[in-house]
């Protein structure tokens, strides 16, 4: 048995000896293609020496995005790629994903009026909108997005994105990856892919140092930060391209304003920070950019970085902040294609896939975002279906995530965001006796497999012991179980976010509940 056979969710609890596709890293790429290609029925095999979502696909801004900031840099073919992608994902999980307003104020110091206003109506226009409305301009002083604002801040705009929980939108294309028969195996470290004429051998490691040979047709090199560094170590192959890393850190601080819009603050270095409405009780802040030259895996926030965050909220809002009323803080690295910008905030992010067919096919991926994640996959099974003398249909463009079909309750889907709200309210006409703000936040969670969770219960009796307030047995086996949850900081911090709401004591009630449970066979 494979070091990592606990984590496998479908099958036989064995590493399959063969498979079409190795795919190494697991973050939305890594995921995303394991998704399309097992929906393609090629046999993948993916792993992920961390938890899915470890790294950067977890410490992203969490937004579905077009990239308004984008235009200025005239990388109007990624704007429109991603604007046409943000209406695909935020129906295929209306669950997780969910449209949001952006109110930008306008500082007359900053660009002018007419060139944001010229702006937002080529981003309206860049792509057919179904679901977002378009953008218009405002009266602060009367718009409910004013009341926060400082008085000086007369005008303003406002235009639509989408919002997404980034963790989840990979364990759910993880998900429906092993649904499809993938292998999905987290803790588990690719430490050496030998190359043939037609076969990659590559080792995989458990956490547990016990190892086990796989063999694969081809391998995809998905590895994030870490996809140069792989190339070359582990895989042993010289690679062309060059990857910029770029820290982004994020902080979150109790709620400074009531609304349900977001904000979008220009800065005077050029660079922009959104504060955005995060788990109900608290505001996120973000990004930064900057270089960063060590270990991706090891990043934290500088305390510049905190200054500068609160620096700039500072200037538009009319309550000030400091470091102290930080209650998290995150990093994460961004594997950006080196354009030779000279600003960090201006190098692209857009991706390139590089497809090797000397010997057994190799496709790295270079860069990305999660809002052109589907189609990235999409492009990446196309280029290596060819090489393995294969052709299948692309199928995720309509299809919908793990939970995001909720016809089954409310029957056909009309617009995501007014679906969602019905299927809590039929959700709770169901079952009067859970708990109203549990009720929701499993909604949020798990959609449509919310019926798969809860296994027949009901009372709230039946959940089983709250191990933590909010925090039932149900869940948490369910998460073991169905989501690779390995240890607390796995369902803490990236299959929800509950770590924001409780304590540091309950934090490590929970994580020695965890530590005791038997492993999963």
């Amino acid at each position: 048995m494979p070091p990592s056979a606990s984590h496998l969710s479908n099958g036989p609890q064995d590493a399959a000896p063969e498979c079409d596709l190795l795919i190494v890293g697991g973050g939305i790429n890594g995921a995303s293609i394991a998704r399309d290609a097992a929906g393609r029925g090629l046999s993948v095999m993916l792993c992920e020496r961390d938890d899915l979502a470890s790294h950067t696909s977890s410490a992203s801004t969490k937004l579905i995005h077009g990239g308004l900031r984008y235009l200025e840099h005239y990388e109007f073919g990624l704007v429109r790629k991603a604007l046409i992608e943000r209406e695909v994902l935020l129906r295929s999980a209306p669950h997780i994903m969910w449209p949001l307003r952006f109110v930008m104020p306008h500082d007359p110091s900053m660009r002018p009026a007419w060139l944001v206003r010229a702006g937002l109506l080529l981003y309206d226009h860049l792509a057919r909108r179904q679901v977002l409305p378009g953008s218009s301009g405002i009266d602060l002083r009367r718009h409910f997005a004013g009341t926060p604002l400082q008085p000086r801040l007369t005008r303003g705009f406002v235009y639509s994105d989408g919002w997404v929980d980034d963790a989840r939108l990979v364990v759910l294309n993880a998900r429906d990856a092993a649904d499809r028969g993938a292998r999905v195996l987290t803790r588990t470290a690719c430490i050496d892919a030998t190359r043939t004429a037609d076969r990659w051998r590559a080792t995989l490691r458990g956490t547990d140092g016990r190892s086990f040979a796989v063999s694969a047709r081809a391998l995809i090199n998905a590895a994030g930060p870490w996809a140069a560094s792989f190339l070359g170590g582990q895989a042993h192959q010289s690679h062309r391209r060059a990857l910029r890393l770029i820290k982004g850190s994020h902080i979150v601080v109790p709620r400074l304003f009531e609304h349900d819009h977001a904000y979008i603050f220009q800065s005077p270095d050029k660079r922009i920070v959104f504060a955005i409405p995060f788990e109900a009780q608290f505001t996120l802040i973000g990004t930064t950019d900057l270089e960063h030259h060590g270990d991706p895996g090891s990043v934290s926030i500088e305390p510049a970085e905190v200054d500068y965050l609160c620096g700039l909220v500072n200037r538009y809002f009319r309550r000030p902040i400091q470091a102290a009323d930080v209650v998290w803080q995150y990093s994460g690295v961004r594997p950006l294609l080196d354009d030779e910008s000279g600003d960090p905030s201006a190098v692209t992010r857009d991706y390139a896939l590089e497809l090797d067919r000397a010997g057994a096919p190799l496709l790295s991926i270079w860069g990305g975002k999660i809002t052109t994640s589907r189609k990235l996959a999409e492009e990446a099974v196309d280029a290596l279906l060819p090489a393995l003398g294969l052709r299948r249909a692309a199928w995720t463009h309509g299809a919908f995530l793990p939970g995001g079909d909720l016809s089954a309750v409310i029957g056909p889907a009309h617009r995501p965001d007014l679906d969602f709200e019905r299927f809590v309210q039929r959700c709770a006409e169901r079952r009067p006796w859970l708990d109203a703000p549990l009720l929701r936040r499993w909604a949020r969670a798990y959609g449509s497999r919310l019926d798969r969770m809860l296994d027949g219960a009901g009372s709230m009796a039946q959940l089983g012991e709250a191990v933590v307030p909010g925090l039932h047995e149900v869940e948490i086996d369910f998460l073991r179980r169905d989501e690779w949850v390995g240890d607390a900081q796995d369902l803490l911090w990236r299959r929800s976010k509950l770590g924001l709401h409780l304590s540091a004591d309950q934090r490590e009630t929970l994580a020695r509940h965890m530590a005791g449970l038997p492993a999963i066979g």
